[in-house]
């Protein structure tokens, strides 16, 4: 009898990707398979040619782009030298996730269907097209095609004599089990972050813990919006970039959540514990260091101010002693219950530890073990960098608004990682902020004569400081910037320094302050104003055109 395994690879951005390919990992189990979830970049795709049974479930980023954690599998799999007949032994199905409201939807999704069905790949089932603007989001297309999918599956690797199915009643085990340590065990200095030796250039696994050198605010006290000017020095690191390019933050929870949470499910933080993985040969996260403190686990690792996806109160079901709290778990983890959730959870952006705050005799009932599947990991951040190392070599400089907005709830919400920058003192001392850099999708004209026009409101001027820096640097001219904002006097992002290469003649500069008089006045109305002269720099001077938001 053919061997009952399943690959299930995700390419995810945001992290619903993963999550469904974990709901499948979990599904396949309950049908006795040897079931594997990998990132795609993770896994070998040479080994490819020798899998008989692939679920791929993906979204779809920016204009038609895979996620950056399947990139690498992507460049690959559409090499032209790939044999036709190479995947002939594959069974497989994709399952895309996106977004309706964008022109190329699905399009990963769609495109890797076509292209594993030209390399001979035989299709379980037509590609799932899941869609966020759906009223039910992308379930309503999920729930349904799995059940054809196991229905297809099943067929083909009936379940062995004498085994079930494993009821969904019954609560699956946990991906890792965590073995406290003794409390006088010693410690090794291995927990903080260290400045890394120079050895690899930083990445996600291997952030540079750089020094924060300066956090300015750069809107008037009186504005309701919190802009930061944030220069990080990153001597030593390696790093290097370019105008357009990004850098990932990974930002950390506050120690009131941290401590509220370990009260919530009465966990010391400074218990000390090892991970170890319940089925043999898999690997443990990345990211956490072995052995573990409590508090390092929930600081740096388990993202508790995300918006809970169903997921969290299916499993979080299976712990609850109490009645009621366990209907309502498990209405808010049915097909049906999703629009419940949706109001409960989504629309008011409540977070996961504000809902362990309202299952109180569920959540001090969860066991430690299940910590790293009922939470997901803190995703970094990205942002565009706002400096140019041609003028300021070894820093790096972000321009970021602080994320802070009401909604029905009584407490204002707050974003993770923009708070934690905001609250960063580095005249407190030595204040160190992980992060690496990556390509962004913004490339300026190599030719010195090629004229820009860059359209930046507000923080969307971020890429095009680091633009102009750069090209002034390199003695160019043809800089031209449209920047909008609200009002002169209290959020002109760089005043000073745009009115400076403007009297130098390196800068044509149009501003639009919306709320400065009785007509609001938009970027595109200097546009329009000033048409002539763009036409011009399009038409003879073949500029290039840029716009952030």
């Amino acid at each position: 009898m053919a061997e009952r395994k399943l690959l299930v690879l995700f390419g995810s951005q945001t992290g619903t990707a993963e999550d469904t390919a974990e709901r499948i990992g979990r599904e396949a189990k309950r049908r006795h398979f040897q079931c594997r979830v990998e990132a795609l970049d993770s896994y070998d795709v040479a080994n490819l040619i020798n899998e008989l049974l692939v679920v791929f479930v993906c979204s779809t980023t920016g204009q038609g782009d895979p996620p950056d954690n399947m990139k690498m599998f992507w460049r690959f799999l559409f090499r032209k030298n790939l044999p036709p007949g190479s995947l002939c032994q594959l069974d497989y199905a994709v399952l895309g996730l996106g977004d309706s409201s964008y022109p190329k939807f699905n399009f990963v999704a769609k495109k890797l269907h076509k292209r594993v069905l030209q390399l001979g790949g035989n299709p379980l089932l037509p590609v799932a097209l899941g869609d966020d603007q759906h009223d039910l989001g992308p379930d309503a297309v999920v729930d349904p095609w799995l059940l054809t999918l196991w229905d297809k599956i099943l067929t083909l690797y009936p379940l062995p004599p004498g085994l079930e199915i494993i009821s969904p009643d019954v609560c699956l085990p946990p991906k890792y089990t965590l073995h406290y340590l003794a409390e006088d065990s010693p410690h090794p200095e291995g927990g903080r972050l260290q400045p890394s030796a120079p050895r690899a250039v930083p990445s996600e696994l291997h952030p540079f813990a750089a020094q924060l050198v300066s956090n300015q605010r750069v809107t008037a006290q009186s504005h309701f919006q919190d802009v930061r000017l944030i220069e990080f020095d990153v001597t030593g690191s390696g790093i290097t970039f370019s105008a357009g390019d990004v850098v990932m933050i990974q930002p950390r929870n506050c120690s009131e959540d941290m401590q509220q949470f370990c009260q919530l499910l009465r966990l010391d933080p400074d218990r000390r514990f090892v991970l170890k993985p319940t089925e043999p040969g898999a690997s443990l996260p990345a990211l956490l260091p072995q052995p573990c403190s409590i508090q390092h686990l929930v600081t740096h690792y388990l993202d508790i101010s995300c918006v809970p996806r169903r997921s969290f109160f299916q499993l979080l079901s299976y712990f609850s002693t109490n009645e009621l709290e366990r209907e309502k778990l498990q209405e808010f983890s049915s097909a049906q219950g999703q629009e419940e959730l949706y109001s409960y959870c989504n629309r008011p952006r409540r977070t996961t530890l504000e809902a362990l705050w309202d299952f109180p005799h569920t959540t001090c009932a969860v066991p430690p073990d299940y910590l790293l599947d009922l939470i997901p990991r803190i995703r970094p951040r990205a942002f565009s960098i706002a400096s140019s190392m041609l003028a300021h070599p070894d820093r790096i400089q972000i321009l970021m608004a602080v994320v802070w907005y009401k909604t029905r709830l009584s407490k204002p919400r707050h974003g993770l990682c923009s708070t934690w920058l905001a609250s960063l003192n580095p005249e407190q001392g030595d204040v160190r902020v992980p992060l690496w850099v990556k390509k962004g999708g913004m490339k300026f004209p190599s030719d010195p004569d090629t004229p820009v026009i860059m359209i930046g409101p507000g923080t969307g001027v971020a890429p095009f400081r680091a633009a102009i820096q750069e090209r002034v640097a390199q003695g160019r001219r043809g800089n031209c910037l449209f920047f909008g904002c609200r009002q002169k006097s209290k959020d002109f992002y760089c005043q000073v320094e745009w009115e400076e290469l403007v009297a130098k003649g390196f800068l044509t500069l149009f501003t639009a302050f919306s709320r400065d008089q009785e007509e609001k006045v938009y970027v595109q109305h200097r546009i329009r104003e000033n048409r002539r002269l763009v036409w011009e720099l399009l038409s003879s001077g073949s500029a290039h055109v840029y716009l952030a938001g």
